[in-house]
């Protein structure tokens, strides 16, 4: 394998090849979950680069897996484990992180390296935002990343993330390789041509072809997710009706570019903060504004007061970096923690050792959550940050003050700075449960971490456990999209807690109340792939030569068992 290696550094250069444990660290060790050995992990700087790049690992026939930020939450951009009957290589796409605005802003071309917050922030000088903005995805998180995985974020209008319109590479079951392009963009007809002109912006508005009849979102959801008494849930992982070529394909093929639609953004913004003691409260707020309000929320997200404490405390110093510093720096924050993390466990002190100096020094800051919301936190356990925009505004005002307080909740309309630190909170959420497991290692076994979409039609939403599986927890973690039903559910097991069992109680005990899962983040390594969806990815890679093993399906050629 020394001579693909030569290859590689050929066509993106030495410094951009990494090999070796140490080097390839941060790509192939998840974010949160999984790891695995890999020949080498390929930085390319350009779509040509990428091409060739997939061309000599499909010569050399090894494992190709696409990687954009490694943010995913189930391990689905690394290699698990071993198994495996070939060596693997990643490909990390983050260098090519352009994205181009077409029709005045009203879409977007994305090439794989391009990140939702990048896109965000340039899309709020015109006016218009993206699918997911922060708070409803991962810092750094790619815009590709969320296509292939079908991601949904907060934003209740839009649904999960998806397009038609796509520039990708597969390989047949004659084990060729193919460029597929479906951006509706003349580029040429040649792979190369195709690529080269899209790596330099070489096409105009003549070039690009109307998508009426291309979807480049989901353009329906907004109806689907009012439809409160269906008995399915409004968007999960494995759902057919929004798994199209890229869309949902968790790097089954390899993406190059991506069409998607923008969306105008919400003026006169205000959220409205809830809190309750009696969950039944929410269920009955989110028929009625699902059923009667004329103006769908933003965003609605749910919080248990264990979420906001475990946020609150352990993800202090993402909250405030990102406060204080903004989300540009984010990634590079964090591939800096990686590297020292490494060199730490290189030398014996272990993989968390910034986990635990970054939670010493929060301690001694001062509170950086507003009094009305921690005066909040004490009195209800259900919380519900509801973001409303426009004409919304003031209908969830009407309904909120006719209904509240009761004898078990009661309503806040936020300031501005109240509103942001909420949402923000919420945010943190995620990493938060991380810091905790990586600083409390003598008390915590690992996080079994569900993601979950309930019916729609579900009024008793909250979770209640048997004592006998409750007991074997040291912390929960309760969060979701509330209007839509997608709740991620995290249980710290105590030391020696035995996760394989743990999980698949708990996935039974959501079998019988009708939940899917995953909801948004992807199968990854952590669920089985249902029939359905293995089929799906069986049909973009009849080889298996992208990213196998993803949904516990076979990680040899050929899908051989």
């Amino acid at each position: 394998m020394h001579a693909l290696i030569e290859t590689f550094q050929s066509i993106v250069g030495r410094r951009h090849v990494l090999v070796g444990d140490r080097q390839t660290r941060r790509f192939r060790k998840g974010y949160r979950f999984g790891e695995g050995s890999v020949l080498a992990a390929v930085r390319p700087g350009s779509l040509i680069e990428q091409w060739r790049v997939i061309q000599a690992c499909v010569a050399h026939d090894v494992i190709v897996i696409v990687q954009a930020a490694n943010t995913g939450l189930t391990g689905g951009s690394t290699p698990d484990g071993e198994g495996y009957d070939r060596p693997i290589v990643i490909i990390n796409t983050m260098r090519m992180d352009r994205f181009d605005l077409l029709d005045e802003g009203r879409q977007v071309l994305c090439l794989p390296g391009a990140t939702l917050d990048k896109l965000e922030k340039r899309l709020r000088d015109i006016g218009r935002e993206p699918h997911s903005v922060i708070g409803s995805s991962c810092i750094g998180a790619s815009v590709t990343g969320g296509v292939c995985n079908n991601s949904g974020g907060s934003l209740i209008r839009r649904g999960p993330a998806y397009t038609q319109l796509a520039l990708f590479a597969q390989v047949d079951s004659a084990g060729k390789l193919h460029l597929v392009n479906h951006l509706g963009i003349e580029l040429g007809g040649d792979a190369e041509e195709i690529l080269q002109r899209l790596d330099k912006a070489d096409y105009g508005p003549a070039d690009v072809l109307g998508s009426d009849n291309q979807w480049a979102s989901d353009r329906g959801y907004h109806e689907h997710v009012r439809d409160v008494d269906a008995s399915t849930p409004a968007r999960f992982n494995a759902d057919p009706r929004r798994h199209y070529e890229a869309s949902g394909s968790a790097g089954k093929i390899a993406v190059f570019a991506l069409r998607l639609d923008t969306f105008e953004a919400d003026k006169d913004v205000t959220v409205f903060y809830i809190g309750s003691n009696d969950p039944s409260e929410l269920a009955t707020i989110r028929r009625d504004i699902l059923t009667d309000f004329e103006h769908l929320p933003i965003a609605g997200e749910y919080m248990h007061r264990g979420a906001y404490e475990l946020s609150q405390d352990y993800g202090k110093d993402l909250f405030l970096f990102v406060k204080y510093f903004g989300t540009d720096h984010v990634p590079a924050a964090f591939g800096a923690k990686s590297w020292l993390d490494g060199l730490t466990e290189s030398i014996g002190l272990g993989g968390h050792l910034t986990d635990r100096l970054l939670q010493a020094v929060m301690r001694w800051l001062p509170e950086h959550l507003p009094q009305r919301l921690n005066d909040y936190r004490d009195r209800y356990e259900h919380h519900l940050l509801l973001k409303m925009g426009g004409g919304g505004v003031d209908e969830a005002r009407r309904y909120l003050s006719s209904r509240f307080p009761t004898a078990n909740g009661n309503y806040l309309e936020c300031r501005p700075a109240e509103g942001q630190d909420a949402f923000l909170n919420r945010f943190a959420v995620g990493g938060s449960v991380v810091r905790f497991r990586d600083v409390h290692p003598d008390h915590v076994e690992d996080i079994v971490a569900l993601d979950i979409a309930l019916p729609r039609n579900t009024t008793d939403w909250f979770e209640t456990l048997p004592a006998a599986l409750d007991s074997q927890f040291v912390r929960k973690m309760y969060c979701g999209h509330f209007f839509c039903h997608v709740m991620h559910q995290e249980y710290l097991v105590q030391k020696g807690g035995d996760l394989e069992a743990i999980e698949e109680q708990l996935l039974h005990l959501l079998d019988q109340r009708g939940a899917e899962y995953p909801a948004e983040h992807n199968v990854g390594h952590l669920y089985h792939a249902k029939p359905a969806l293995r089929d799906f990815y069986r049909a973009l890679d009849p080889t298996n030569s992208f990213n196998p093993g993803i949904g516990k399906t076979s990680k040899k050629k050929d899908w051989a068992r």
